[in-house]
């Protein structure tokens, strides 16, 4: 019960925020009482940190596990994390039809007042942790020759970091997914362009 209680409630958190997922909402989608789920979790912003807590933590699981492959260039690289950051998009975006929340981080963060302190770290930490996963592809990808040795990692990194810590409000404001594809791969273009080691072809796009 407790894992149905918090898959239901990360996606009405998704779609409707904070104050728009009760526990009235919860019992009567998953033919329980309020009682039982007070029972399980004791309050909303209880229920609400560890939904967080632990999207956070998968996220930059996710994140890191395409960031960290080896043996493939950081364009690559990339180019994965379109593909991993469209499915989270279109599980809650059907063809033809975006621009709605898909990201509980973009969610928490417009409802931050609402959260426990350790809501706010998890919030905090993400963004924090998933620069570190970035700077480190990058700094990897220059060290092992993709790049030229002139290549100003954390200038790379903070620009790539940029695009995945806005990714949800790039796509709503653009209501499709098109747009974020497209800052990303066209930084990527970018970045091989002006710092690609073309004597051994490491990074083409």
């Amino acid at each position: 019960m407790r894992d149905r209680i918090k898959a239901l409630t990360l996606d009405l958190l998704i779609q409707y925020g904070y104050r728009g997922m009760s526990f009235a909402d919860l019992a009567a989608a998953l033919d329980t009482t309020r009682a039982n789920i007070h029972y399980h979790f004791g309050n909303k912003q209880t229920l609400v940190e560890e939904v967080l807590v632990a999207y956070t933590r998968d996220t930059i699981a996710g994140t890191a596990a395409v960031f960290e492959l080896p043996d493939i260039t950081l364009a690559e690289k990339i180019d994965r994390i379109v593909d991993y950051t469209r499915r989270k998009h279109d599980r809650y975006n059907h063809p033809g039809a975006g621009g709605r929340p898909w990201s509980l981080i973009a969610r928490m963060r417009q409802d931050s007042t609402y959260l426990t302190p350790k809501g706010k770290e998890a919030l905090q930490a993400f963004a924090e942790e998933l620069y570190g996963v970035i700077l480190r592809a990058v700094t990897e990808a220059r060290d092992r020759g993709e790049f030229t040795p002139e290549m100003p990692v954390e200038d790379v990194a903070i620009q790539l970091f940029s695009i995945a810590n806005s990714a949800s409000p790039i796509t709503q404001d653009a209501g499709s997914f098109d747009r974020l594809a497209q800052l990303y791969l066209g930084f990527s273009r970018i970045v091989v362009h002006a710092f690609g080691r073309g004597d051994d072809g490491a990074g083409a796009a």
